[in-house]
C-alpha cells in the first residue's frame, strides 16, 4: 500500500467510527437543555454510542454510508489520474478495514436497480461517490471524505424556491421542507445541509461542500435562522417530541443567476452525520 492509499484508508475509518470534537460539543449543549426526558436519553445513547466507536474504530452505525470525497486543490498542487487511481485503492482499503456493510449490487444496469444481479459480500466492493474538486488559495492538496447513509438520501429534496427578492423567503422554504423530512426520517436529532446555487448539479454541490465545511461551534444568521424555526416544530430525537430536532445547520450559498427561482438542495443528515474526516495528500 502506497503512502497516499494508506492515508486515504486511515481517513475513511475516521470518517466513519469517529465525532468530531464540535459535534460531540453540539450533543453535550442539547442534551444540557433538556435534562430528563427521552429526548435526552436517545441523545445520550447517541454521544456514548460515538464515544465507544472512537474507541474501538469502529462503525458509528450498521448503516456505514456511502463514501463521497470532495478535493480541496491549492494553486501549486495538482490532481492526476495516478491519485485519483490511488485514492480509489485507499478507499477500497478504507471499506474492509472500518469495516463498511456489503452494499455493492452487482450486474449490469437492469439487475443493478432491480437488485437481481445479487449483493457483493466484499465491503471494499463498493464504489465511492464521483469526486468533487474545488480550487483554493490555501497551498493544499486535501480529502475529505463523506460517509453518507441511506435514509437522508431518502428524505432530501433539490427543488426551485420563487425567491420573490427576500431571503427570508427562501429561509422559510427551506423550514418548511425541513420539517417533514425531520420528522419523516427517524434518526434525529439531524443536522440540516443546504445548498443554493443555479442548476441542481451547483445546489448539489453546495449543500455537499457545506456537509465538508460546516461547524458545529460557528452558525451564521442564516443557519441558525433555519436551525431555530425547525427546531419550533417540537419533533426531538427519534420524534419523541423536545426542544432539539436539529442540531445546526450547514449552508453554502452559491453564485446566483439574475432569475426569480433560486435551485436549493437539503439533506436531512441522520443523527450520525455528516460523518466526515479530512487528510492532507
Amino acid at each position: 500500500m502506497t503512502e497516499i492509499e494508506q492515508k486515504v484508508c486511515d481517513c475513511l475509518v475516521r470518517a466513519g467510527s469517529t465525532f468530531r470534537e464540535d459535534q460531540k460539543n453540539a450533543y453535550r449543549r442539547a442534551i444540557a437543555q433538556e435534562p430528563g426526558t427521552s429526548s435526552c436519553w436517545v441523545m445520550q445513547q447517541v454521544l456514548d454510542n460515538a464515544i465507544v466507536a472512537e474507541k474501538n474504530c469502529g462503525p458509528l452505525c450498521d448503516d456505514t454510508g456511502i463514501p463521497h470525497l470532495f478535493i480541496e486543490v491549492g494553486p501549486n498542487r495538482q490532481v492526476s489520474g495516478e491519485l485519483i487511481a490511488q485514492i480509489h485503492a485507499g478507499v477500497e482499503a478504507g471499506l474492509r478495514k472500518l469495516p463498511g456493510r456489503p452494499m455493492a449490487i452487482m450486474g449490469d444496469d437492469n439487475h443493478r436497480i432491480d437488485q437481481s444481479g445479487g449483493l457483493n459480500p466484499d465491503s471494499g466492493a463498493l464504489a465511492p461517490s464521483p469526486i468533487l474538486i474545488k480550487p483554493v488559495e490555501e497551498d493544499v492538496l486535501r480529502l475529505t471524505i463523506m460517509m453518507l447513509g441511506g435514509g437522508p438520501a431518502i428524505r432530501g429534496i433539490t427543488q426551485r424556491v420563487f425567491h420573490k427578492h427576500s431571503v427570508q423567503v427562501v429561509i422559510d422554504e427551506i423550514v418548511a421542507r425541513a420539517i417533514p423530512a425531520v420528522s419523516q426520517l427517524g434518526c434525529s436529532p439531524c443536522t440540516l445541509a443546504v445548498g443554493i446555487g443555479r442548476s441542481q448539479f451547483e445546489a448539489t454541490s453546495m449543500m455537499m461542500e457545506a456537509m465538508a465545511k460546516g461547524n458545529y461551534d460557528v452558525q451564521s444568521e442564516f443557519e441558525k435562522t433555519i436551525t431555530d424555526k425547525v427546531n419550533q416544530a417540537n419533533i426531538g430525537a427519534l420524534g419523541l417530541g423536545g426542544k432539539t430536532s436539529v442540531l445546526a445547520t450547514f449552508a453554502k450559498v452559491g453564485p446566483q443567476r439574475a432569475s426569480g427561482v433560486r435551485i436549493v438542495a437539503l439533506r436531512p443528515c441522520c443523527c450520525f452525520e455528516p460523518r466526515r474526516a479530512s487528510v492532507e495528500l
